[in-house]
């Protein structure tokens, strides 16, 4: 069974080339322009922050809400933040529930136990869908809807919508096409920031010559590997295959599969070229594997890490500085297309009620989304944001890149497949790429794999 969501979504993963385009010119710029004015993520201050009124909210004293997400750490202390300012305006009283992966399991407890959250932040396109089809989610009302068509480009409000029905709010996107590095090891090094995969090659035995590990990698979270496959394949298999392997239209034993497995052990299977080899990788949980990357002064574990714009998040953990001490450059390209892989996570409203789509209204406009902003470590799909809000000139400039590109990106591939093969922990995709990372001599079992889990999972 392939995805329901609606066809006009299409539309958002025509081609990848203006995106591309778009967030090649925003990384030109010279980052040691960023200075050291902002950390990238504020975890401080206590309360809300001051934002500007652009949207109306109803008076909710006495409501009680509960939303869940995955989010941890400063993550889920800067959305609270948001949350915070909403009870500021409606007297409503709103309570964060710590969600687990797979999110649709740990909803499906709650809800067979009679106590379902009122909304749940969902990290993949399938999460929503299948939140539909089960029967849980509920449509966004008409103010809602009012702030999406005002803030929103087609192409994310479609990301949200199930045969045509408004399901989810978009609240937050990713850039996941970026490898943050090092700076002290580089220029110990004499590395060059590199444009091609090639490029990428060269740069990483020049680390490694110089004594530290090229590459940390956050093998524990196997989202983190399906994001390094999918950058790999967007660029050389191209958009077109990479829509169709989304869809399951062809085969994970396609040979465009089959040559960027090849392609990637060119990295996983260097052990050397991995901080402490396929074994310490898959001990190694993705918030680690940033702040590895950035302590341990002229000696850190790893020169390089690749995830998205995010990662700003984990760097303010540590003493690193970004723009100066922790620099970033585009996913190089490994075939014709240069790739950019964009990921989000949507609101959908689990419990109808006033309050609940007064909440969703709130994270639809821009006024939830700039306070979010200015803590850093976050970006917005709204493109009513002002850039400004953002703290340091690196996710300025993303920030504009990601709203310039308009509906031309392409979604994370394994967030568009059902959970069970691209969501969940221990199987489907994620397993199969621990399994490669850990023996990427495999090339011929791994496709096996994957191909027989995403079967299943689509149920074709």
């Amino acid at each position: 069974m392939h995805s329901s969501i609606t066809t006009s979504r299409t539309r958002t993963r025509r081609t990848a080339r203006a995106a591309a385009a778009a967030l090649a010119g925003a990384l030109a710029l010279s980052l040691s322009a960023c200075g050291g004015d902002d950390d990238g993520a504020n975890e401080g201050g206590g309360g809300a922050q001051e934002t500007a009124t652009t949207v109306t909210l109803p008076k909710l004293n006495g409501e009680t809400l509960e939303v869940a997400a995955v989010w941890t750490g400063p993550e889920q202390a800067n959305f609270k933040k948001v949350l915070q300012e909403f009870e500021k305006r409606t007297g409503a009283k709103v309570t964060f529930v710590p969600a687990q992966d797979p999110i649709i399991n740990f909803l499906g407890s709650k809800i067979a136990g009679g106590a379902p959250p009122d909304i749940a932040m969902l990290p993949q396109v399938g999460a929503v869908q299948q939140a539909v089809q089960k029967g849980w989610a509920k449509p966004v009302g008409p103010r809602a809807q009012e702030q999406l068509r005002k803030n929103y480009s087609p192409g994310w409000q479609d990301l949200g919508k199930v045969d045509g029905k408004q399901y989810g709010v978009y609240y937050k996107a990713a850039n996941k096409s970026l490898i943050w590095y090092n700076a002290q090891v580089f220029e110990n090094a004499g590395a060059a920031e590199p444009k091609t995969w090639e490029d990428l090659l060269t740069t990483a035995q020049t680390v490694y010559d110089s004594g530290v590990t090229p590459f940390s990698v956050g093998g524990a979270d196997g989202w983190t590997l399906t994001d390094w496959f999918e950058n790999v394949y967007l660029s050389q298999a191209g958009p077109e295959k990479y829509d169709q392997l989304a869809k399951h239209e062809i085969k994970w034993t396609d040979p465009s599969v089959t040559e960027a497995l090849t392609t990637l052990a060119q990295i996983w299977g260097e052990a050397d070229y991995v901080a402490g080899g396929a074994d310490g990788a898959l001990q190694t949980e993705f918030p680690a594997s940033v702040t590895q990357t950035f302590t341990g002064g002229d000696q850190p574990k790893a020169g390089m890490v690749f995830e998205g714009d995010f990662v700003q998040v984990n760097i303010a953990e540590t003493d690193a500085e970004v723009g100066t001490d922790a620099k970033v450059f585009a996913f190089p390209k490994v075939g014709d297309t240069e790739p950019v892989v964009s990921g989000g996570d949507a609101a959908v409203i689990l419990k109808d009620s006033e309050a609940a789509q007064a909440l969703a209204t709130f994270l639809a406009s821009p006024d939830a989304a700039t306070i979010q902003a200015k803590l850093g470590g976050y970006l917005s799909p709204n493109k009513n944001v002002d850039p400004s809000a953002y703290p340091n000139a690196v996710q300025q400039e993303m920030a504009k890149a990601l709203v310039a590109a308009g509906d031309d990106f392409r979604f994370d591939m394994s967030d568009q497949a059902p959970q069970a093969f691209g969501g969940t922990p221990g199987k489907g995709e994620w397993k199969a790429l621990q399994d490669f990372l850990k023996n990427p001599e495999d090339i011929k079992g791994t496709q096996e794999q994957l191909e027989a889990d995403a079967a299943a999972a689509y149920g074709d």
